[in-house]
């Protein structure tokens, strides 16, 4: 499979902005775990967005026997199969007319400092309307048959336990051309997920894709996405990222949550040290 000029910019940009929110989340560590986990995810994104290109969107460790040079994908039944022409070329294709043409202005910007998706109810939801509350974010696709399931699971779990508290949940689909606000009610409805608390956006890929890269530091094409959360505060500044399948991530994810609420949102600076 050949690295096409549109796909190595995206994986320029996820590796460029993985190194600024980092920096951002150095400063904004303020507890032990937030601390312990930071330098390795750092780590690990910046190595994510290299390899980003090669790996499967809802695939760990890729098949034992795969050829290399090829990505891989789920299909319904949750085998692994190579991605062909067509799935790729589909990466970067307009989402239906009805939601493409609603995506905001700023989406030509050289580099996006705000974003706007369309929520399952049909309403526009902006970075800058999430301000004021801390925000869980992810990356998930409705047809997705084993991964996502579990990290919804995860974020269901999230809202139980913060249930009418100040935090919200944010998840973002990279498949917007199955995954318009109909489809995403439904698939909500699995989850008992609440509307006000819980969001499902959706969007053109396109778009979305520069969301992933340029607001949140991750690769996202097409049915492909990472394990992870990304921990939003209420300035809408990124604090850290958690990988949510392994269980000291994901206690570690609980406890900063906990802490940033009980800050009011937001981890004050850390003053800078005497000498």
């Amino acid at each position: 499979m050949k690295l096409g000029l549109k796909q190595f910019m995206n994986a320029k940009h996820c590796f460029l902005n993985v190194a600024r929110s980092q920096a951002t989340a150095l400063r904004r560590a303020q507890c032990g775990s937030l601390a312990k986990t930071v330098g390795t995810t750092a780590q690990w994104l910046c190595l994510g967005s290299v390899l980003c290109l090669m790996l499967t969107g809802c695939n760990r460790s890729g098949p034992a026997n795969g050829q290399a040079g090829v990505a891989y994908t789920e299909d319904e039944e949750g085998n692994l199969v190579p991605v062909d022409e067509t799935s790729s070329s589909s990466a970067g294709t307009a989402a239906p007319k009805s939601l493409a043409s609603q995506q905001p202005a700023g989406a030509e910007e050289e580099w996006l400092s705000k974003f706007e998706l369309i929520e399952r109810s049909g309403k526009l939801v902006s970075s800058d309307s999430l301000k004021g509350e801390p925000y869980v974010a992810s990356f998930f696709f409705s047809t997705c048959p084993s991964i996502c399931l579990r990290q919804n699971d995860k974020v269901q779990q999230l809202q139980e336990r913060f249930q009418g508290q100040p935090v919200k949940f944010v998840s973002i689909s990279c498949d917007p051309e199955v995954d318009r606000p109909a489809v995403l009610s439904q698939y909500a409805d699995k989850f008992n997920a609440d509307k006000e608390q819980w969001l499902f956006l959706t969007g053109d890929m396109g778009y979305i894709t520069r969301v992933g890269g340029e607001m949140f530091g991750l690769s996202v094409m097409r049915r492909f996405h990472a394990e992870k959360f990304i921990l939003v505060d209420a300035e809408g500044n990124n604090v850290n990222y958690y990988t949510w399948t392994e269980p000291g991530q994901w206690q570690a994810l609980i406890e900063d949550l906990e802490k940033l609420i009980a800050a009011g949102g937001t981890f004050p600076e850390e003053a800078p040290s005497e000498e």
